[in-house]
């Protein structure tokens, strides 16, 4: 995984906007190691966004090739990552609402669903159950991005640049075209609509919530929601899990903001989808027909 762009030096902008001026000439090489250093953050950028693995590889896609078909108007008037991402965040503002936005609108609406989905010990078979940690922090992953569709889009767009993402103010400002201070009033209203509701559902969060994401997963599984033998968002990281679950289910009254956002950060980035993966985007991109007509290649 390319290192977080948000927090990069004035070294790797100047990388960037060369990287960016040699693209624009048509090499092909510069594009794609200007390309690679950041769709992977924008792929994990649309996931947070419409929740949907497969919807958020096509957003990438789209949000990339945007970046591609304009990259000779980047002047250098800003850093190439504030250029990118403003193009990104406008993409993934206007793209169409996904399936799972139209169902998960809000907070009380989602807090009535978690509610209904009965709490039961989760049966797996033989053959799945050395997952079994894999896929309880399956279900946890999946029903905390269920908890961002609550918020606006806009509102998801600055809580994973602020808090999950952890972009400064004023770059995060800058790709939204907000003052600081506008931003920073917009991430307390997302950080504080998505506290009050962990801290009155998330058994993570407060140990008096009965709400247990080894008790529920069964029934995200008989929803629907969950796939044991599909795991969308957990990726193998068990040995890293194992580690994480012992300090996680500690008591957590006490948990201030930046524990709320750590518990976001904490998921695993995300690969694009496996056919192909990462490689598979950018091939596609660099041999569609809007780049080379742009580059007047045949």
């Amino acid at each position: 995984m390319a290192a977080n762009p948000f927090l990069a030096s004035e070294t790797r902008d100047e990388e960037d906007a060369a990287l960016a001026a040699s693209a624009a000439r048509g090499d092909r090489e510069a594009l794609e190691a200007l390309i690679r250093r950041y769709q992977a953050w924008i792929y994990n950028l649309a996931v947070r966004m419409i929740l949907n693995p497969q919807d958020a590889q096509e957003l990438t896609q789209e949000a990339l090739l945007r970046i591609i078909t304009r990259i000779a108007q980047f002047e250098g008037r800003s850093s190439f990552r504030t250029w990118a991402y403003r193009i990104v965040t406008n993409c993934f503002l206007d793209a169409k609402r996904g399936q799972l936005e139209g169902f998960i609108t809000s907070f009380d609406d989602y807090g009535r669903d978690l509610d209904a989905i009965p709490m039961a010990a989760l049966t797996l078979t033989a053959d799945q159950e050395p997952d079994r940690a894999l896929i309880v922090e399956e279900a946890k992953l999946g029903c905390m991005l269920g908890m961002l569709l609550c918020l606006s889009r806009e509102q998801r767009i600055v809580y994973t640049l602020g808090d999950i993402f952890e972009a400064p103010s004023k770059i995060a400002a800058e790709i939204l075209g907000l003052s600081a201070v506008n931003f920073r009033q917009k991430l307390t209203r997302a950080r504080r609509d998505l506290i009050s509701f962990m801290q009155d559902k998330c058994g993570l969060i407060n140990q008096a919530n009965p709400c247990r994401c080894d008790r529920k997963a069964a029934g995200f599984r008989q929803a629907g929601w969950l796939e044991p033998d599909r795991l969308k968002f957990a990726g193998r990281h068990l040995q890293r899990i194992k580690g994480k679950v012992a300090a996680e289910s500690a008591p957590l009254d006490d948990f201030v903001e930046e524990a709320y956002a750590r518990l976001f950060r904490d998921h695993p980035m995300q690969e694009p989808l496996a056919e192909g993966g990462t490689q598979a985007i950018l091939s596609d991109l660099l041999d569609s027909p809007e780049y080379k007509r742009i580059f007047d290649l045949p």
